[in-house]
C-alpha cells in the first residue's frame, strides 16, 4: 500500500504531498490544474521512461518519493534486499529524480539502483490504468493477459512449465538446423583436417628436433674442416706419427718436468714447480685422447647422413610453413585438429540424438500447450460469467461478455490460443470484438469489471485508474463508484477522476489546486473534509462550488456513496 507521495517540480506542481493510506483515494481539480501528474509521478516509480519534459520550467530537476507499507518477509522485500537495499521499519522508500538535461536517478531503500530494478518491483506493487490502458483491452495480447491472470496459480504454473519446454524445443531445433545447414559445410571441413593430420602423422615432428637437426646439418656440413683442425691439435699436444721428429706440448712439459726434479735438490721452490708440470702433462695428455675419440667418431659417411638430415629439415620446414609457423605449432595443431575431427565425424549421431530430443521436447511442448488451452477455456466461460454480472451492476443489464479462445497451428511463447473478448450489448446481438463494439464509456466500465472480477484470483495490493470513468455519466458513473469503492475492500485504490458521482465513493478526497501569479502556474493538492469537500464536489456537479443548490446535491450525493459504499 502507497502510504504518501511526494512530488516535487514535476510539471505544473511546485510541491506537493499526497497522503493516501487504505481505501479508496479520489484526486480531482480544475482541467490543468496537474492531476494527471500524480499519476505521471507514480509511472516513474515504477520504473517509467524519465521524460526531461517533466521538469518544472526554470529547475534543475524534478523528484518523486513513495512511502509503501509492505511485508518484511515478502517477495518486493526479497527483492530490494536483492538489489542492495533495505526496508526503513515497515516502509519501503522509493524515489526518483530526473534532471533538466534528461539524466534520472533511482534509489530503492536507500540505495541507488537501476530504472528497471523499480520496473521489476512495480509489478507487484501497483497496477496503473489510464486511457492507453483502455486503447490496449482492444488488443489480442492485452485481452490473454486479463484472461491469464483471471486463470491464477493453475495457468501460471502451466504456463511456467510450458515455456520451459519451449524454450528447449526452440534449442534443439536452432542446433539441429545449423548441424544439418553447415553439414557439406563441416564434411569438407571434416576431409580437410583429415588430410592435414595424416600429413602431420606421416612426418611425425617432435618438440626441438628442428633446432637439433640444424645443429646436426652445420656440423655435418664442415666434415673435413673438423677432421683437419683435430688431427693438427692432437698431433701438436702430443704426437702418434712424428715423422719430422718434432717436439709435441706432452713431450716439451716432460722434458721440463724432469730439468725441474734435477735441480730440485739444490732448491726446495722447484719439487712444487715440477709436479705442477707432471699434473699439465697429464691434462695435455688427456685432451689429446678426447681429440683422437672425436676424429674416431666423425663419420665416415657425412655426405649421405648430411643428405638425410637435409631432407628431414625440409619436411619439418614444410609443416612449419603450412601449419601455423612452427613445429610445434604443428604439433598442436595435430592435438586440437584430432578433437575437432572428433567433434565433426560425430555428426551424424549428434544429430540422431538432437533429432530425438527435439521430438521428445515438442511433444511435451505440445502436451502443454493442450494443457494450457485447456485451463484456458474454463477460465474464459467463468471470466466471461463473473463480468457480465459486474457488467449488469455497472448500468449496462442487457449486455454480456464472451470470451472466445480459439487455436492455431502455430506455437509460440505463450501457447497456441487467441483470445478475443467480445462484448454483446445486447441479449440476441451478435457478439463483436472491443475494437468494435464498445464506446469509450463501456471499455471503461468493461475494464473496471474485469479488474473488480480478476482482483478476486490475483489480487494487487494498489490500483491506480487515471479517467477510468470517461466517456461516463448519469447512474453509470455512479455505479463505477460503487464498484470502485468494492474494489477497495480488498485493494488500495486511487482515482483521477473528473465525476463527482465517482469522487463521492471515495473515503479519502484529495484536490489538486492552480494558482497564478501570471508568469508560473504551481498546483498543491489539499486534503477535503467537511464543507471544503462539499464545494469540490459542487464544483465537480455544476461548476459553481457556492451554488446552494449544487452542495445541496453534492451533500446528497455524499450521503447515497455513504449510505452505499
Amino acid at each position: 500500500m502507497i502510504e504518501e507521495l511526494v512530488i516535487r517540480d514535476l510539471g505544473v506542481i511546485a510541491e506537493a504531498t499526497l497522503p493516501l493510506g487504505p481505501g479508496f483515494t479520489a484526486v480531482t481539480g480544475e482541467t490543468g490544474a496537474g492531476k494527471t501528474m500524480v499519476v505521471t509521478a507514480l509511472g516513474l516509480l515504477l520504473g517509467e521512461r524519465a521524460d526531461p519534459g517533466l521538469v518544472r520550467q526554470g529547475q534543475p530537476k524534478s523528484s518523486v518519493e513513495g512511502r509503501w507499507l509492505i511485508p518484511a518477509d515478502g517477495t518486493v522485500a526479497g527483492r530490494v534486499r536483492d538489489a542492495g537495499g533495505d526496508l526503513d521499519g515497515p516502509e519501503l522508500i522509493l524515489s526518483r529524480s530526473v534532471s533538466a538535461e534528461g539524466r534520472s536517478r533511482a534509489v530503492v531503500g536507500g540505495r541507488s539502483a537501476p530504472a528497471s530494478v523499480l520496473s521489476d518491483l512495480g509489478g507487484d506493487l501497483v497496477v496503473v490504468h489510464g486511457q492507453s490502458d483502455q486503447v490496449r483491452l482492444r488488443t489480442s495480447v492485452a485481452q490473454r493477459a486479463a484472461l491469464d491472470r483471471f486463470a491464477g496459480p493453475p495457468l501460471a504454473e502451466t504456463l511456467a512449465l510450458f515455456q520451459e519446454a519451449y524454450h528447449r524445443w526452440q534449442g534443439h531445433q536452432a542446433d539441429l538446423d545449423r548441424l544439418v545447414d553447415e553439414q557439406e559445410q563441416r564434411t569438407r571441413e571434416a576431409g580437410e583436417l583429415r588430410t592435414a593430420i595424416d600429413e602431420i602423422e606421416l612426418v611425425a615432428p617432435q618438440r626441438g628436433e628442428d633446432e637439433a637437426l640444424g645443429e646436426r646439418a652445420e656440423r655435418l656440413g664442415n666434415l673435413e674442416e673438423l677432421r683437419v683442425a683435430a688431427a693438427q691439435a692432437r698431433e701438436f699436444l702430443s704426437a702418434e706419427e712424428n715423422l719430422d721428429d718434432l717436439p709435441d706440448a706432452v713431450a716439451l712439459l716432460d722434458s721440463a718436468r724432469r730439468q725441474l726434479e734435477r735441480a730440485g735438490e739444490h732448491d726446495p721452490a722447484l719439487p712444487p714447480l715440477a709436479e705442477a708440470l707432471a699434473n699439465a702433462g697429464f691434462l695435455v695428455a688427456d685432451i689429446a685422447a678426447q681429440l683422437s675419440s672425436y676424429l674416431a667418431g666423425l663419420d665416415a659417411d657425412g655426405a649421405r647422413e648430411l643428405e638425410v638430415v637435409q631432407e628431414r629439415r625440409a619436411a619439418l620446414t614444410g609443416l612449419a610453413r603450412k601449419y601455423a609457423g612452427g613445429i610445434d605449432e604443428a604439433i598442436d595443431f595435430l592435438d586440437t585438429g584430432s578433437a575437432r575431427l572428433l567433434e565433426l565425424d560425430s555428426d551424424s549421431d549428434r544429430i540422431d540424438t538432437l533429432r530425438g530430443e527435439t521430438d521428445a521436447a515438442r511433444q511435451s511442448t505440445d502436451d502443454l500447450a493442450d494443457r494450457l488451452t485447456g485451463i484456458r477455456l474454463a477460465a474464459a466461460e467463468a471470466l466471461g460469467t463473473a463480468v457480465t454480472a459486474e457488467l449488469a451492476a455497472l448500468a449496462m443489464p442487457n449486455a454480456s461478455l464472451v470470451v472466445e479462445v480459439d487455436g492455431r497451428a502455430e506455437i509460440t511463447a505463450t501457447g497456441r490460443d487467441t483470445v478475443k473478448i467480445l462484448l454483446r450489448p445486447h441479449a440476441g446481438s451478435e457478439p463483436r470484438s472491443l475494437a468494435r463494439g464498445a464506446s469509450g464509456g463501456e471499455l471503461s466500465r468493461v475494464m473496471l469489471a474485469i479488474e473488480v472480477v480478476i482482483n478476486a484470483t490475483d489480487p494487487v495490493p494498489t490500483f491506480v485508474f487515471d479517467e477510468v470513468d470517461a466517456g461516463v455519466g448519469g447512474a453509470a458513473a455512479i455505479e463505477i463508484g460503487r464498484r470502485l469503492a468494492r474494489l477497495a475492500e480488498t485493494a488500495q485504490v486511487i482515482v483521477v477522476t473528473h465525476l463527482a458521482q465517482v469522487a463521492a465513493f471515495a473515503g479519502n478526497h484529495l484536490s489538486v489546486v492552480k494558482d497564478s501569479d501570471g508568469s508560473v502556474t504551481a498546483s498543491s493538492v489539499r486534503q477535503l473534509h467537511g464543507d471544503e469537500r462539499a464545494a469540490e464536489m459542487a464544483r465537480l456537479l455544476s461548476g459553481l462550488p457556492d451554488s446552494a443548490s449544487g452542495l445541496e446535491h453534492a451533500r446528497e450525493l455524499m450521503n447515497l456513496a455513504r449510505t452505499n459504499r
